[in-house]
């Protein structure tokens, strides 16, 4: 993307669409309200000319940038406990697998990142296998870490704790069956972990982008310290990868025999982070298919 060589004009600075929901969030009205004047801070400590942001973002204003000429993409977070530590996940990444880390501002919760050129989504891109994409970037990415990643036994420990009230405020769009099996599984799954590595929980085919710089790199990590098998449970509830018990069980089972690691772990995993995932989800309905036909696979 061709980025315009401007300053940010902060008066007229652009909210993207996808951004207004925190307007009803307790911090996001002020966190918007701050944005412009955070931004242009962000943008004088780096000497950046900003483009405008991209229009898909939810959670952060992002924006193409060029700094000193060279192509850059510029992250304002909005604080929320998963984007916690998405700077430290790519400083252990160092660019392998994932975009680099080009900078970090941590009291405005910006990031300095790589633009990866085109840039086009996986999703998007139905010309590749894309399972295979994902096959071989996973194993880039299960680096070994400790601090200061939450851990998937702490976080799945949340889920079981909190998945029957998401279900009833939500009221009650799926069957309990789906609910009851998600609490067992993250009940026995979160103890009997095998090795910890850092995992990528949200790595679906919107958070790939295809680069000149390695033929494909992933985005916007939510961090965990956990064990392999969890990290293929947003690839396999993917359906831009096709969405059929046939696609659902065909991914679970490639990626499963790819990567060698056991089945039933990673279908477990797949059912309970997609059902503890669901009831916030405009793709609410797919999710509870998928997490049906897990069961029985």
């Amino acid at each position: 993307m061709r980025c315009p060589s401007r300053r940010v004009n902060t008066g007229l600075m652009r909210i993207p669409d996808g951004l207004s929901w925190l307007q009803d969030e307790p911090t996001g009205a002020s966190w918007l309200a701050e944005l412009p004047r955070t931004v242009e801070q962000v943008a004088e400590r780096w000497d950046l000319e900003l483009g405008d942001p991209f229009a898909d973002s939810s959670v952060a204003w992002v924006a193409p940038a060029r700094r000193e000429g060279e192509p850059v993409v510029v992250k304002v977070q909005w604080p929320h406990p998963e984007c916690e530590h998405e700077a430290a996940a790519l400083a252990v990444w160092a660019g392998d697998g994932a975009i680099e880390l080009l900078g970090h501002d941590p009291e405005r919760h910006a990031l300095l990142l790589e633009r990866c050129t085109p840039g086009t989504h996986l999703a998007h891109d139905p010309g590749v296998d894309a399972i295979g994409i994902m096959a071989s970037l996973l194993p880039r990415l299960w680096k070994p870490s400790g601090e200061p990643f939450q851990t998937l036994e702490d976080e799945a420990q949340g889920w079981r704790g909190s998945v029957v009230r998401a279900w009833n405020a939500a009221g009650r769009p799926c069957e309990r069956r789906l609910v009851d099996a998600a609490r067992t599984l993250l009940a026995d799954l979160s103890t009997t972990q095998g090795e910890q590595v850092l995992v990528h929980q949200d790595l679906h085919g919107d958070n790939v982008l295809a680069s000149q710089r390695s033929p494909w790199l992933a985005i916007d990590p939510k961090p965990l310290i956990g064990e392999r098998e969890f990290s293929c449970a947003p690839i396999i509830r993917s359906f831009e990868f096709g969405h059929s018990e046939q696609h659902v069980t065909g991914r679970l089972d490639r990626l499963s025999a790819q990567l060698g690691l056991d089945r039933e772990r990673v279908r477990g995993w797949a059912v309970a982070q997609t059902v503890a995932w669901s009831f916030s989800s405009a793709y609410a309905p797919m999710h509870f298919a998928t997490a049906r036909w897990l069961l029985d696979a």
